[in-house]
């Protein structure tokens, strides 16, 4: 289906994810992918930010009164028409009660909603969140999930296993309980990156490709938009895998063929959202 062909009325995804005001990660580049897809959104910043932290240090705002936004949005008159949910990163521990109680608020007046839960809490590096922020995100956000996006990294903090190879990975995504988990940037060998698909019936699937040196942050951010983006219109679990796949790769290398510290979304858009699904290597572990 064409950017922009989710339907008359595609309804809306509230997304709720940092913000940056230069950049193209957390919320950026969540309502990139989901806006082009044809959807509105609704943007609930957990934090602001002059940039990514990985350019340096800047300002940091969190929402003085971030239960009360959600709150209304919860109350809103047009919350039956959420057809989703996507969570990213927390600027607080605490906002994790206020995200839960809006997911139930979503489920009560559109029962068929789906919520993402993008855990972004770390790296290969350990963790970039503070410890509790971490454990609310695990206890209270991941249990309520519909689909679920960890980092092998962050895959192996909160289930507390080793993941250094793909069977390790795939037991450690059952292991956290959801219907659908997809594990990006599992061991796949030397020059080989990707996400592998865990359903809860246990099939998994792995979509790979060669790995981009130095690729800059927001390829996650990316995937789990496009991957609920694809799944909310109706596309198959693995359709969905592989377009959001070739839609991270589309990106981070066209960050590479740039020379560009952020990743070129207005630039090479149209090479993104439309990549050439042919560069994705789809398997059966």
């Amino acid at each position: 289906m064409p950017a922009g062909a989710a339907g008359d009325d595609a309804g809306l995804v509230v997304v709720v994810n940092s913000q940056v005001a230069r950049g193209a990660v957390g919320g950026r580049a969540s309502l990139f992918a989901l806006e082009r897809a044809g959807f509105e959104t609704v943007l609930v910043p957990t934090v602001i930010l002059a940039w990514h932290p990985g350019h340096g240090p800047s300002t940091r705002s969190v929402p003085p009164d971030f239960a009360g936004l959600i709150a209304d949005i919860a109350s809103a008159p047009w919350l039956p028409r959420v057809r989703a949910v996507l969570s990213g990163y927390l600027g607080a521990a605490a906002q994790a009660e206020p995200v839960a109680r809006l997911v139930h608020a979503v489920r009560a007046a559109r029962p068929e909603a789906l919520y993402l839960c993008d855990p972004v809490i770390g790296d290969h590096r350990g963790l970039y969140v503070a410890p509790d922020i971490a454990a609310a995100i695990r206890d209270i956000l991941v249990p309520l999930a519909d689909v679920v996006t960890p980092n092998a990294s962050e895959l192996a903090w909160l289930t507390d296993r080793e993941v250094g190879t793909p069977a390790p990975v795939v037991d450690a995504a059952h292991a956290l309980g959801r219907p659908l988990a997809a594990v990006t940037s599992p061991p796949l060998g030397e020059g080989q990156t990707g996400a592998a698909l865990v359903r809860a019936s246990g099939a998994a699937q792995v979509a790979r490709h060669p790995a981009v040196p130095q690729a800059p942050h927001g390829t996650g951010d990316l995937f789990a938009a496009s991957l609920l983006a694809e799944l909310v219109r109706g596309d198959d679990e693995t359709t969905a895998l592989r377009h959001a796949t070739a839609v991270a790769y589309a990106a981070a290398r066209a960050a590479a063929e740039r020379g560009a510290d952020e990743l070129p979304l207005a630039a090479d858009a149209a090479a993104i959202l439309k990549p050439d699904l042919a560069t994705v290597d789809l398997t059966t572990l």
